[in-house]
């Protein structure tokens, strides 16, 4: 087990982990405790971190999940250490100090965002079942393409020139009616005309592109959120 072989090294805690591929990074840590993994899958980026998770055993997923969820707050040389034990299996090497934010709600909720969706519904579902209350927090953080039918219509239109028509295109693909309508209605009459048969054009679309273009563009109204250019809103909020 990792925490019971420990060799502390030098070197900056979690630098050598978001350089390892999902895959063979799950593969070495899927005998060992959630809580170990949980820490480990912290560090790195919400993407990979989602990829790993979904290469991880089904049974561990969702204590994994509840585990990187009420996860703060770790001395960095604890990570260090289960670093440097992940280094040598992998026989590669790399490598200071001090507490770092790693885990928590925010950052499940990111993750879940950027995973295959019938996976993401999979885990919130067995989260649901055994922590509903944590659920509940990590659905209200979440946001979905789907979610922008909620954004005012300058919103929208501020989005639009963000995104490229390509990646639109795609998303609308498998999005609802009422969601296309209201990409549609925030522009140009010409534009959306184009759009349409574009997307009559366009033919079959594998699910995992479509799904890509939706986060892609679900990632993207979230940073605009983030530089106040728009206001996401989320679930069933009361406003007064």
């Amino acid at each position: 087990m990792l925490l019971g072989n420990l060799d502390t090294k030098k070197g900056v805690p979690g630098e050598f982990l978001k350089r390892c591929d999902a895959r063979v990074l799950a593969n070495v840590i899927r005998e060992e405790h959630p809580q170990t993994m949980a820490l480990v899958l912290s560090v790195l980026g919400t993407k990979k971190a989602g990829d790993a998770i979904s290469c991880l055993p089904e049974r561990v997923q969702a204590d994994v999940v509840v585990r990187m969820a009420n996860l703060e707050k770790v001395d960095l040389k604890i990570l260090s250490e289960v670093e440097s034990v992940i280094r040598e299996q992998l026989e590669s090497t790399m490598g200071g100090a001090e507490g770092k934010q790693l885990g928590g709600v925010e950052v499940v909720a990111s993750i879940l965002n950027q995973m295959d969706r019938t996976l993401e519904s999979e885990l919130l579902g067995r989260l649901e079942e055994t922590n509903p209350e944590l659920a509940e927090k990590i659905r209200q953080l979440m946001f979905t393409f789907e979610d922008l039918a909620n954004l005012d219509d300058r919103s929208i239109q501020v989005l639009l020139k963000e995104v490229s028509s390509e990646d639109i295109g795609i998303a609308l693909k498998g999005a609802s009616d009422s969601m296309k309508e209201k990409i549609y209605s925030n522009m140009s009459e010409r534009a959306a005309a184009m759009l349409k048969e574009d997307l009559e054009a366009m033919g079959p679309v594998r699910l995992s592109d479509v799904e890509k273009a939706q986060v892609k563009i679900a990632m993207i109204a979230k940073k605009l959120e983030s530089e106040g250019k728009i206001f996401l809103s989320r679930g069933n909020e009361e406003f007064i």
